[in-house]
């Protein structure tokens, strides 16, 4: 399949608010079930094992007038709470058979309790994660916490969850997350062949699709892309960051593009990329899980850091591993764990001597000529005083 084919097919996915490649898939099969969840981390290895759908619910982006979800939420908090309730309450995924909502943000939090309260007959569960990273305190609570999810899939689906069936689940994620890390240095290495536009979407598929039918797919498009005669552009390599709940429009990343940056890495869509080494595939499936959580996870806004002296050293990581010359900071207007956590990270580039620029966005922003005119002004600084 050619570059145009795959990104096309994923565009389609992406427009598609009424969820219909996961009515599909749920026709294709007697008794399949769906469950949704917010973007962020859940263990959808558990959901997998299951033999149910994981499905990203990532709002309705600029697709999507919000008009019943504004009398569920006030106005000065982010919007991808009000346009979930929005696709909820219009039916858009009543395909679905439950809702995740991870510890993102109060927000969130508050979300699950209005689902609870919308839809009774639906699983719907805030799925919290340990702020202590000790292995016998955060990490027992969060086995208990995968333990009860767990439970709760296994009764949904009327046989219980074996660690058999874990740890096959285990291993076929893993497998996803060393292609995605394997897209990603691709796309770092040389960005003008993997345009970070394409790599969103085919992020965004791997939202709706069986882990199954993503891995082959990202395979395919590294292959295309390669293949691909592109030409290579004077641009600035930066990091972007504070994308990590409510995802940016499809237009703000090709402004990006546009204004000369080379995006080279992000942190949309962090549940694909969350760990960052495999989780072991024998043993305790839960255990595993909670081990790489404590130590060989992403560390992000709504993931405490023990050790304050540690703040920001994974963007600056980023930043020297992928040969960046800037980050930028883009977070939805609102958000209180992005906007909470700039300054310091901004105090640990300008430690570094690392530039960078900042500005706040919505899922449903349409006024990208500032954003563009900003991000090329400080690649254009970038090119003429770094």
């Amino acid at each position: 399949m050619s570059v145009a084919a795959i990104v096309e097919r994923c565009q389609a996915l992406y427009e598609d608010l009424h969820f219909n490649a996961v009515r599909d898939w749920k026709a294709a099969g007697e008794g399949r079930k769906a469950i949704g969840f917010m973007p962020f981390y859940v263990p959808r290895e558990i959901i997998h094992a299951a033999g149910m759908l994981p499905v990203g619910i990532l709002g309705g982006g600029d697709q999507l007038e919000v008009i019943h979800g504004d009398a569920y939420y006030q106005s000065y908090i982010c919007r991808i709470p009000r346009s979930t309730i929005e696709l909820a309450v219009t039916g858009r995924i009543d395909c679905l058979d439950g809702m995740l909502f991870p510890s993102i943000c109060d927000v969130i939090r508050n979300l699950s309790g209005m689902w609870q309260l919308k839809f009774p007959d639906k699983y719907v569960r805030y799925f919290d994660v340990p702020q202590n990273f000790e292995g016998g305190i955060g990490g027992s609570y969060y086995v208990h916490e995968m333990a009860t999810l767990r439970e709760d899939l296994g009764r949904l689906r009327g046989s219980p969850i074996t660690d058999a069936e874990l740890l096959a689940s285990i291993t076929v994620y893993n497998e996803h997350r060393r292609v995605l890390a394997e897209l990603y240095a691709k796309r770092a290495a040389q960005p003008w062949q993997m345009p970070t536009s394409e790599i969103y979407l085919l992020l965004r598929a791997g939202m709706l699709l069986p882990v199954e039918e993503h891995i082959p797919l990202v395979r395919e498009y590294i292959a295309a892309a390669e293949a691909e005669d592109r030409p290579q552009r004077d641009n600035c390599r930066v990091v972007v960051t504070g994308m990590f709940c409510e995802q940016p429009p499809l237009g703000l990343i090709k402004s990006i593009e546009m204004a000369g940056c080379y995006v080279v890495d992000d942190d949309w869509m962090l549940v694909h990329r969350w760990f960052t080494d495999d989780v072991a595939e024998t043993g305790d499936p839960l255990l595993n899980l909670s081990e790489a959580y404590l130590g060989h996870s992403m560390e992000m806004p709504s993931k405490y850091v023990p050790c304050k002296a540690d703040k920001g050293r994974f963007l600056i990581e980023s930043v020297r591993n992928n040969g960046a010359e800037g980050v930028i900071f883009a977070a939805p207007s609102f958000c209180d764990p992005a906007l909470l956590d700039r300054p310091m990270l901004q105090k640990a580039l300008n430690r570094e001597g690392i530039p960078y620029t900042a500005f706040k966005y919505a899922e449903n922003s349409g006024q990208m000529a500032p954003i563009r005119e900003q991000a090329g002004t400080f690649a254009d600084s970038i090119k003429l005083w770094s």
